[in-house]
């Protein structure tokens, strides 16, 4: 048998050297391949699964918001004023009797720098339930406030502290010269805290 080869026209070329030399590099790149593919599914699953929650979690809030916009409707009408004033007074004493005067100087205690002293201080119910206390401060100097607010800042029971109003007394006794006005949202023990510190 005769084989008519021209190496001029038909170079020879070593194809197994090829496929073992590049059949690794694009299995490889097939296997990659597959796995993006795979990851790209999984992932379009995964978020459909957390759309479909989001939409379920968003009727829910719907249903509760309509269900509390009939209560106060409800509530709003005139025959039942009476019932909702008369509850509404009666939450209010329920949370100014769960004041705890002894809690509150408890905790002034651990923040009260030396040379400072609290001259009056006045719960009083905000919006959302929450309890301000309105503070009066004398001491020697404006450093020492600061270092209160610093401190009742860093405290997990007190919060939106800050320095409402400034007096200076010279005619007062030595350390009560100046006199401060402070106001901080109060957070007692066992309910949310809305940031992190210390007590």
């Amino acid at each position: 048998m005769h084989v008519d080869i021209n190496l001029a026209t038909q170079p020879y070329q070593d194809a197994r050297r090829f496929w073992f030399r590049w059949g690794g590099a694009l299995l490889a790149l097939g296997l990659l391949t597959l796995i993006l593919v795979y990851s790209t599914l999984t992932g379009w699953v995964s978020a459909r699964k957390d759309r479909d929650l989001i939409r379920q979690r968003r009727a829910q809030i719907a249903a509760r918001d309509q269900e509390k916009a009939q209560a106060e409707a409800l509530l709003s009408r005139p025959e039942h004023r009476n019932t909702r004033d008369r509850s509404q007074f009666l939450n209010d004493l329920f949370q100014r009797k769960a004041f705890s005067w002894t809690k509150v100087f408890e905790d002034l205690e651990r923040v009260m720098p030396p040379r400072l002293h609290v001259v009056s201080i006045r719960p009083e119910m905000g919006s959302e339930a929450q309890l301000n206390i309105k503070l009066v401060v004398a001491g020697e100097s404006r450093e020492r406030a600061l270092d209160l607010v610093r401190k009742m800042e860093a405290s997990q029971r007190f919060q939106q502290t800050r320095i409402d109003q400034e007096r200076t007394d010279p005619g007062q006794a030595a350390g009560d010269n100046v006199q401060f006005d402070i106001s901080a949202v109060y957070v007692p023990e066992g309910q949310g805290i809305g940031k992190g510190g210390a007590p």
